[in-house]
């Protein structure tokens, strides 16, 4: 089920990579200037970000099966429907739409671990789930370069938007709620439902949607990811147009050494899910086993700041690996918080909607800000390094000082101010 979930992250970000690689093709080939292209960058993100929240509702409302289906059909549809852009109003025009797709796949995959996997287990397999975001964007630049490399960008998304249909042949055969797997035995169906369970379940099912924004936990997972997002947004919309503009990378080097951040960040984001949960499984508390990961990580992915000030291309791969791999550390354990926290099952997807809903304006904002300070700073990449830098170490600390304990959220009489 992990698996199923892994490959559609893959899917995910290799169709919203491909605009990020075909990026200095487009912007020849349709004549659009730096801040123009950071729009269409950034277009993806408005609609992605807005369709947070009412996707993680509905996800939860109609069950995984359905939700996932329903986004991975609408999101393919639009990614080939981008190979017939003809300008700014039609590519803008079907980022937008794509967003609204996309929108759907992380909140639901945050129902299915809950579903799917004891506490013990719970960080590993949201690493597995979230890695698919690394290996999408690792892949996109082999594929995608080696598609516009012999028959253009325009069929790169023709041939990447039919990924996703391939895939709910198999997701529609092969997933099942746990209640309704034959595979799954009445004791181990029994020790998950009681991982999900609570003594007062009943009062916290009368937990509403719109009482969630009076806890504070809640609002720390929003404003920690959108640090976390400031950053790695940056590796998924500019970090190819960098290589190629800053450091004069080929087409044929941003397919390979251009590959190494993000081929790093695939084993750091299993460490970040294994090293979480080990530490709870040998005794430490919830909140200790996430916090120490999540602070950890954060810190560390500032140092991609050095990468602009570095002498050479090879220095500067070097920051940016550790930077995306301790992202990749820290998403782990944030993709485990929307079901350690969540009230009830029925909840967990809206908190998941939620707490990326604020980390996709992070996309919109990296991508326009780097857009326009390259404008005004004739190309120069320095300042929208530093500043994802220090929000890296203003998130680890507001997941040290306003995220509170890691467990479910108290009934709202008891709740956190």
């Amino acid at each position: 089920m992990i698996g199923l979930c892994f490959l559609a992250s893959t899917i995910n970000y290799i169709d919203r990579a491909n605009l990020a690689v075909a990026a200095p093709y487009i912007s020849h080939d349709l004549h659009l200037d730096p801040a123009t292209m950071g729009f269409i960058l950034g277009a993806f993100f408005w609609t992605y970000a807005a369709m947070q929240m009412p996707f993680g509702w509905f996800a939860d409302k109609v069950g995984a099966r359905i939700a996932l289906s329903i986004a991975v059909v609408w999101w393919s549809v639009f990614t080939a429907a981008t190979a017939i852009s003809r300008g700014f109003g039609s590519l803008f025009g079907y980022r937008l739409l794509l967003g609204v797709g996309e929108a759907g796949a992380y909140p639901t995959f945050t129902k299915v671990v809950l579903a799917w996997f004891p506490k013990r287990e719970r960080s590993f397999a949201s690493s597995v789930f979230d890695s698919g975001s690394r290996v999408g964007t690792v892949l996109s630049l082999p594929i995608v370069t080696w598609i516009i490399g012999t028959a253009g960008w325009r069929t790169s998304f023709a041939v990447t938007g039919v990924l996703g249909l391939i895939w709910l042949v198999f997701w529609l055969k092969l997933y099942r709620e746990p209640e309704d797997h034959p595979g799954v035995s009445p004791a181990e169906l029994a020790a998950l439902q009681a991982e999900r369970a609570r003594p007062d379940a009943e009062a916290a099912e009368k937990i509403r949607w719109i009482d969630l924004f009076r806890y504070r936990s809640i609002w720390a997972m929003m404003i920690g990811f959108f640090c976390l997002n400031f950053t790695i947004y940056f590796f998924i919309t500019w970090f190819p147009t960098y290589l190629v503009q800053a450091r004069g990378f080929s087409l044929a080097q941003l397919g390979t050494l251009g590959t190494l951040p993000g081929l790093l960040a695939i084993p750091g984001g299993w460490l970040g899910g294994f090293a979480s949960d080990a530490l709870y499984r040998r005794g430490w508390s919830l909140t200790a086993a996430r916090k120490t990961c999540l602070i950890g990580g954060m810190l560390m992915s500032s140092v991609i700041t050095l990468s602009a000030l570095a002498p050479n291309v090879y220095v500067a791969l070097m920051f940016f690996a550790i930077s995306y791999a301790s992202l990749a550390f820290t998403g782990a354990s944030i993709w485990t918080l929307p079901g350690d926290i969540a009230p009830t099952p029925a909840h967990v997807a809206s908190i998941g909607g939620i707490q990326n809903f604020a980390s996709n304006l992070a996309g919109v904002v990296i991508a326009t800000f780097t857009g326009v300070m390259l404008m005004i700073t004739k190309g120069s990449y320095v300042i929208p390094l530093t500043v994802a830098g220090a929000l890296c170490i203003f998130g680890a600390l507001v997941y040290l000082v306003l995220l509170g304990k890691v467990e479910p959220l108290p009934l709202l009489d008891r709740a956190e101010g």
